[in-house]
């Protein structure tokens, strides 16, 4: 399979948002519990801001997206990142989470950052597994504080060191 990750632009502003529309309908991936109007993909943009926002393509097609952003812009944590990425359902176990995960870190470790963290519900299991396999470790766990389908769940921090 032949696929491309790089820098998100402004024509990824639709697949983007239409990809976290999916996770906020059927999962608990994504916290909201309504549907995000395209500007959200400026959100995105501006959370990203001076780190990098990505797009995972197979043939042409945008099926996933990543980008990191400051845990706080406070100079104090500036060796800090946060990430947040999300790969549609049929695109998962192929290696496309791996290799965008992958291009994050080193991204990180371009612009020196030595810590990076990912906040995930504590009912997306395939997401805790993965960053585990990935070698993140549970840092912290926010109980109960999280309701979406009618159900209470936690965020939970993990953490990994790179």
């Amino acid at each position: 399979m032949s696929y491309t990750i790089r820098e998100a632009g402004d024509a990824d502003r639709e697949p983007v948002v239409d990809i976290f529309n999916h996770f906020v309908r059927h999962t608990f991936a994504a916290y909201p519990d309504r549907e995000v109007p395209t500007g959200f993909f400026d959100t995105l943009r501006t959370m990203s801001s001076g780190f990098p926002f990505l797009v995972v393509a197979v043939e042409q097609r945008v099926v996933g997206f990543g980008l990191m952003s400051p845990y706080r812009r406070d100079e104090t944590f500036k060796h800090t990142g946060v990430l947040t990425y999300f790969i549609m359902p049929e695109y998962t176990r192929l290696g496309l989470g791996s290799a965008l995960l992958d291009r994050l870190i080193r991204e990180a470790q371009a612009r020196g950052i030595s810590n990076l963290l990912a906040n995930i519900s504590s009912r997306n299991e395939q997401s805790l597994n993965f960053h585990r396999k990935h070698g993140f470790r549970e840092c912290g766990r926010l109980e109960g504080v999280g309701v979406k389908f009618d159900e209470y769940f936690d965020i939970v921090w993990m953490q990994k060191r790179v």
